[in-house]
């Protein structure tokens, strides 16, 4: 699985990076995958990764299977 914010409706809330900080984190105050959008999640964080897409409020992440 992959997750991909996409910054142009990201608000940098923070929900995901409280959530699933392996993962997300926020910079210049906009969340992003510090894993990298090309990278696959690992297996141990995917649980929480989809919680986070999950919470964000604006839907700006979303999640390659």
């Amino acid at each position: 699985m992959n997750a991909i914010v996409d910054e142009n409706t990201c608000t940098g809330c923070g929900t995901c990076a409280e959530i699933c900080p392996e993962v997300f984190e926020l910079q210049n105050d906009l969340a992003v995958n510090i894993l990298g959008n090309d990278k696959t999640i690992p297996a141990d964080y995917e649980e929480t990764c989809r919680e986070a897409a999950e919470s964000c409020p604006v839907e700006a992440i979303t999640l390659e299977e």
